[in-house]
């Protein structure tokens, strides 16, 4: 019997299609379409599929946008979202194209919406009639205007049935394939956000500025805008460059911390014991940055760097050894090291005099003042500002180069292009410094104002680098991979389990110990010097980074990244709503955590499934005739006795 293979979907990826577009189609006929105009209150003016506005805002005679266009390509969305059910329900090729249709469908209708909103400010900017306070109000609350669930889950869920139609297809499958280990942080995301949509349901009323009562269908239509408020608000600092900016001043130190975590994990250790490998690295930086020889010039921001990483690696060498010498657990001594650091820290800068035996001895390393915090560390040794550092403009304005990006791309180019030749890692970072030099006084314009996004965040990506490479290009991170797998098999096959140990512990320390330069160097804590307040506890943010970037150091990007995004979009949340604050932020961030704890509740053979070898092997034996294959021996037995000759029965006892 000849196995023929099926082109059509998988039932898998039939079902995961079906359940997007009927997600998709359930939101645009029970969320809110789009958003017309916010209030600062987060009242809206809200927009149905239906065509009716539910105005809650305090400007209820404020104009309205043309939305004709708009609500016909949202009807059009949910034709082609239907049409996407019903091929999804039966299998068919083709369903992928209704799925990307309606996908760009609702992408036209963002778009046409945001024309219009636009339309409206410049009608309000050219209106002479207007105050200024009026034309400011008005501009906005169209600005705050713009799509809603209803818009946002048709983009979602064509997507997702597009690649679940594409999957058929080997060489998309091939690809999508590779990304398979995005599914429990992804899934993970997705139940957190969920869970917290029911937290804001439950917590924050309905908003409005009318005083009139709500209907039950007006009061779900506020509830609902409120969700998509508090996630659109929380992502929102990625749509502009100053907000940006400052999330990736809160990402710079997740990365060190999260990178720290995920090394030890690789390794098969478990190293909580980043915020005390942090504030050894920051004191040691102080001590050089503050104390070292001015005469060294420029080369004391580069030593006082260098004891950063250094005092954080002494920190993390101390477990490490203990670790390999005496088998002690890693977990209950970066614990302890973390308190042992916290009073050292306390100790050093917390006070100007202690007394010991009796006597009073000085302490020159607190400033003078109430607040516990060292002395400010010498020009020489401050990092500059991301934005000092990429500026390329002439006469006080602010252009970035473009050097550093072009430098990554042509990297990344060059790599691709030199694959098979030897050398190709070097020769293509030869390219990227060519094509940044070439490029590095060409700048783009822009409008920032005083950010405090350092030159650590540099050193955060140098370490990422680091880290992939010796993780995954040396014999040194294979050496260690191993000991992290099975330190039985490694010790077999020759590799020092305890070395193993004590250099990946004191590595981890030194990736969380360079997190105190964007507090004392970079000048974080808006001074150049080592303060009391400075948040240690981002070490166990670390965990979270780790846990969720899968411990590689791509993902803790990621992950650091979209905390840093959160945590900035959390304040625009605390000022507007009464009952929802910036503690939703340590929700979402717990849920993440414990849905990745629990592989995002996905079966194994989703997220690990049997090598593709292994799988095709088993398909064939499963469209091989085996004519005892899943019979019990009575029945064989039997079966023979059926089919013997008279002969063979004759010569049966």
């Amino acid at each position: 019997m000849t196995h023929v293979p099926d082109s059509r979907p998988s039932p898998t990826a039939a079902r995961l299609a079906l359940t997007a577009a009927a997600t998709a189609a359930a939101g645009l006929l029970l969320f809110p379409l789009a958003t017309l105009g916010r209030g600062f209150a987060a009242d809206a003016a809200l927009l149905h599929l239906t065509g009716s506005v539910t105005n809650l805002t305090a400007t209820p005679d404020a104009p309205l946008p043309a939305v004709g266009t708009t609500l016909t390509l949202g009807w059009l969305t949910l034709a082609l979202l239907a049409a996407t059910i019903v091929g999804a329900a039966r299998r068919e090729r083709w369903f992928w194209l209704t799925g990307l249709l309606s996908f760009l469908s609702a992408l036209a209708a963002v778009l046409l919406l945001g024309g219009a909103l636009s339309g409206e400010m410049a009608r309000v900017a050219a209106d002479t009639a207007l105050r200024p306070g009026a034309k400011r109000q008005l501009r906005n609350f169209y600005d705050g205007g713009g799509m809603n669930l209803g818009l946002l889950l048709p983009m979602l869920g064509g997507l997702i049935a597009a690649g679940a139609g594409l999957s058929a297809r080997p060489r998309v499958w091939d690809r999508l394939n590779r990304l398979r280990g995005l599914l429990v942080p992804a899934v993970a995301i997705a139940l957190a956000v969920v869970v917290g949509a029911v937290v804001v349901l439950i917590v924050q009323p309905a908003v409005t500025q009318t005083g009139q009562p709500l209907s039950l269908w007006q009061g779900w239509l506020a509830k609902s805008d409120l969700v998509y408020f508090v996630y659109s608000s929380l992502f929102a600092p990625v749509t502009s460059l100053n907000p940006l900016l400052d999330s990736l001043k809160l990402a710079t130190p997740l990365i060190f911390t999260g990178l720290s975590v995920a090394f030890a994990f690789r390794t098969g250790l478990f190293n909580i014991g980043a915020p005390g490998q942090l504030t050894m690295g920051a004191l040691a930086a102080m001590f050089v940055g503050v104390y070292g020889p001015a005469s060294l010039g420029w080369a004391l921001l580069p030593l006082s760097v260098l004891a950063a990483g250094a005092g954080g690696a002494l920190w993390g060498a101390i477990p490490g050894l203990l670790k390999a010498r005496f088998g002690s657990s890693e977990v209950i001594n970066t614990i302890m090291l973390n308190y042992i650091a916290s009073a050292i820290f306390i100790f050093l800068i917390g006070t100007e005099r202690f007394p010991f035996l009796g006597r009073q001895y000085n302490l020159p390393f607190k400033a003078e003042g109430f607040e516990a915090r060292s002395e400010e560390l010498q020009p020489t040794a401050h990092l500059p500002t991301l934005i000092n550092l990429l500026n390329v403009g002439q006469g006080g304005a602010v252009a970035l180069s473009i050097g550093l990006p072009v430098a990554l791309g042509a990297f990344y180019v060059a790599r691709r292009l030199l694959r098979g030749r030897p050398q190709r890692s070097l020769l293509a970072l030869a390219a990227a410094l060519v094509a940044g030099l070439l490029t590095w006084r060409v700048g783009i314009p822009v409008q920032v104002a005083g950010s405090q996004l350092n030159a650590s965040f540099l050193i955060a990506l140098a370490c990422v680098a680091l880290f992939g490479t010796l993780m995954w290009r040396t014999a040194t991170g294979y050496a260690l991979r191993a000991v992290g797998h099975s330190p039985k098999a490694a010790e077999y096959g020759g590799i020092s389990v305890a070395r193993g140990t004590i250099l990946a512990m004191t590595l981890a320390g030194m990736f969380a110990g360079l997190a105190g330069t964007h507090y004392v160097n970079g000048g974080a804590l808006d001074e150049y010097r080592l303060k009391g307040n400075m948040p240690a506890t981002v070490g166990f943010d670390g965990i979270a980074v780790a846990l969720m970037g899968q411990s590689t150091p791509g993902g803790v990007v990621a992950a650091s990244l979209l905390f840093g995004t959160i945590d900035t979009g959390g304040v625009d949340v605390d000022q507007k709503l009464d009952k929802v604050n910036k503690d939703i932020v340590t929700v979402l961030k717990a849920l993440i955590v414990l849905f990745i704890a629990a592989g995002g509740f996905l079966s194994r053979r989703v997220t690990d499934p049997p090598p593709p070898q292994l799988a095709a092997d088993s398909g064939k034996l499963e469209s091989t005739s085996l004519p005892n294959l899943a019979r019990s021996s009575t029945q064989i037995s039997n079966m023979e006795a059926t089919d013997a000759t008279p002969a063979q029965k004759d010569s049966q006892p």
